[in-house]
């Protein structure tokens, strides 16, 4: 039997008994290590659900991989790291290890741990006035509502039944009085992820977060426990807006880019800038592909100035509507009294820069040239209905329809039959006018009454007008005047 069990690691033929190698093998596993031990040994591989871990005896330990976790389910550590652990429990064959002792403690190491601050496990059995009632080990603790997370607590009923880790900060009267505290001990996991988090994330990575809050600055990001940034309202995104509330909401899972890491006001604290936008494509990227002159558009007003108005066209992409390219059919001298900011209007492309990132559009092309075509509408000789728009000494204009508007000349007021029903026109009235000439290219109408003196005579004058293609109203008045004075002699 003793020769099945020979040590001679000198090379020597000297025997052990069956005895001597257990008590050997025995005390190799038993190196001092106990329940509630804290050790610190590096880690040697990594499992699917376990981490082994070299315990500085014969036996390695193992510890579950789920309390080595960051919040996105990657492993905080790797093979080689040395990480400060607690001993659950000791068998032959293993050794069992913990953030914390767990249930499988004895009651009689709670009056250690709270010496040792070592942590201990404990389940939340209720609210009582203060904070909590939190079962540890079998025994009846108390947890302040404050010390029972690191952030505000706005409903307490959603901690009860749960199961965390927690530090002993008093133990008094053989364990009739336990108060303990588990907002400490998240703040040194907190501490032990950032250091994790910013050993393998620089500036320039893209990262995805939860919104935290909102300001009228920006919002605040969580891309890691305890790892908030903030995006300045400009690196929302690509559109222009006026509040964050536009583009997220408080709890939205975002993709952002970290711009910036730098020291904090406090000690050891990171202040991060972050963008939204920049984790996105520019929109301006595809814009010669997707837009181009003389397609039309129905946009939204984002800004007004004293030149016009800028219109977004997509997300990030806007141009800018001259004040002269608003309207065919008045004369607009602030953009204010023809949009307002957020309106939406139908525009039309009218050039791209590429270069300069500049799109120019029109309204007024969008919805049409009144006076193409107007020599058909308008025929003339015939007689129509119109609005008197302003009285001027040389004659009146009256409007036709919106953004047609003719001039009836004083002298053929004063061919009217009854030239007193045009003196007495105030702004607004309407009268039947007749048309006399159109000339689409200048876009005027010549207007006269429908009962003129001598319409035969305008007749001719008109279509003269209308076959000439460079004469102009004043050569139609000469010819008409040189006409009349040869009739009379």
């Amino acid at each position: 039997m003793t020769e099945d069990y020979r040590n001679n690691p000198a090379g020597g033929d000297e025997e052990l008994s069956f005895a001597q190698l257990f008590e050997s093998y025995d005390s190799g596993i038993k190196t001092g290590l106990k329940q509630g031990d804290m050790i610190e040994g590096k880690i040697i591989s990594i499992g699917s659900n376990h981490v082994y871990v070299d315990t500085g005896t014969k036996s390695d330990g193992v510890v579950a991989k789920t309390e080595l976790l960051d919040d996105q389910g990657q492993c905080l550590f790797k093979a080689g790291d040395v990480i400060k652990l607690y001993v659950v429990s000791v068998t032959e064959s293993e050794i069992i290890l913990s953030k914390a002792i767990s249930g499988a403690g004895q009651s009689t190491l709670l009056k250690d741990a709270a010496r040792s601050k070592t942590p201990v496990e404990g389940k939340v059995t209720g609210v009582i006035k203060g904070g909590f009632s939190v079962d540890i080990l079998g025994k009846r603790a108390f947890c302040p509502v404050s010390q029972i997370d690191v952030k505000y607590v706005e409903n307490q009923e959603e901690y009860v039944g749960k199961t965390f880790h927690f530090l002993i900060n008093q133990y008094e009267e053989s364990g009739k009085n336990i108060v303990v505290s588990r907002r400490d001990l998240l703040n040194e996991e907190i501490k032990e992820k950032q250091k994790a988090f910013f050993e393998k994330t620089k500036e320039g990575d893209t990262v995805q977060g939860t919104v935290t809050k909102l300001m009228p600055f920006g919002a605040f990001v969580e891309i890691s426990s305890g790892v908030e940034g903030m995006v300045h309202i400009s690196e929302l995104s690509w559109s222009r807006i006026e509040k964050p509330e536009e583009i997220v909401k408080t709890g939205e899972n975002v993709t952002v880019k970290i711009l910036k890491i730098e020291p904090g006001k406090d000690s050891g604290s990171k202040k991060i800038s972050l963008s939204m936008r920049q984790a996105s494509e520019n929109p301006w990227d595809t814009v010669s592909t997707r837009f181009h002159v003389g397609d039309q558009f129905t946009g939204k007003v984002v800004r007004l100035a004293a030149f016009g108005a800028f219109v977004e066209i997509a997300p990030g992409v806007d141009g800018l509507v001259h004040i002269s390219e608003m309207s065919h059919t008045k004369r607009v001298l602030r953009p204010e009294d023809e949009v307002g900011q957020g309106d939406q209007v139908q525009v039309v492309v009218k050039s791209i820069d590429m270069d300069s990132k500049r799109i120019s559009l029109s309204m007024k092309d969008a919805h049409g040239d009144p006076w193409t075509g107007i020599g058909t509408k308008y025929p003339v000789g015939s007689v129509v209905e119109g609005v008197l728009e302003k009285k001027e000494k040389f004659g009146l204009f009256i409007t036709l329809e919106p953004g047609i508007t003719g001039l009836m000349p004083a002298s053929n007021i004063s061919n009217a039959a009854d030239p007193s029903v045009f003196e007495k026109l105030r702004p607004s009235d309407s009268i039947q006018v007749m048309i006399q000439t159109v000339d689409e290219e200048q876009r005027r109408i010549t207007l006269g009454s429908p009962d003129q003196k001598d319409q035969d005579n305008w007749k001719q004058f008109a279509q003269e007008q209308k076959s000439s293609s460079f004469g102009s109203l004043g050569d139609v008045f000469q010819k008409a005047m040189k006409k009349e004075s040869d009739r009379k002699k």
